[in-house]
């Protein structure tokens, strides 16, 4: 392999660390900016939300009160039972029990918010998983590049080895730097959702008993 394609895919390796890296801490202060605003909106609409007397009531809320995952279910809910109370007894995608139609429609709404709050975790994954490879891959070429060096220059002294390998080795370092922050960054995160999924299936099952009391259940 001549000297010019291993220098150009050294490079290429230490450029695509360098896209990584960025990418990296880019989905990070994202997804941080993004729990901590649904966490702030979330308390200010529960605030909100709870301190009303019924539904009709809740139906009046302005919108701007509607920001948030448990927002996003709330309002989900609210629209179906606007819907069902116009239209159970003349749309058949409203017949049946009116608690498990609404249950499967929050229930459809929690997997979206859930997705939205996932949404980068693949990112960090692939980054955190990949990023060491592709930094052995720059070290492997390094090394290569450099053997040639020695075997053109005809002295194996420490001198010479050490310098050319120890800057190969210098992209697998990279490598890992871009990794271990991003594997961090995922499980950290995962765990997050984990407990946003949580509360938000607490949400629906307050809602559910709230919003359909029982003598409404099996109608």
């Amino acid at each position: 392999m001549s000297d010019e394609i291993i220098h150009f895919f050294i490079n290429a390796t230490i450029y695509i660390l360098i896209t990584f890296s960025v990418l990296s801490w880019a989905m990070i202060f994202f997804k941080i900016w993004q729990f901590m605003s649904n966490n702030r909106e979330n308390t200010a609409f529960s605030d909100v939300f709870w301190q009303v007397k019924d539904v009709e009531e809740a139906k009046k809320l302005p919108e701007t009160v509607f920001k948030g995952t448990q927002a996003q279910l709330a309002y989900e809910g609210l629209h179906w039972l606007d819907e069902y109370g116009r239209l159970h007894d003349k749309n058949f995608k409203y017949s049946g029990n009116p608690h498990e139609l609404l249950q499967h429609t929050l229930e459809k709404q929690l997997q979206h918010e859930q997705h939205t709050l996932e949404s980068g975790l693949t990112l960090l994954a692939s980054i955190g998983s990949t990023a060491p490879f592709v930094g052995l891959f720059g070290t492997v070429l390094g090394i290569m590049h450099a053997l040639q060096d020695i075997t053109e220059s005809g002295s194996t002294s420490l001198d010479v080895v050490a310098g050319p390998i120890g800057e190969a080795l210098k992209v697998t370092a990279g490598g890992i730097a871009v990794a271990v922050p991003a594997v961090l960054a995922y499980n950290f995160f995962l765990r997050r959702v984990k407990l946003q999924r949580q509360q938000l299936e607490q949400f629906v099952a307050h809602f559910l008993l709230v919003a359909l009391p029982s003598s409404q259940q099996n109608k």
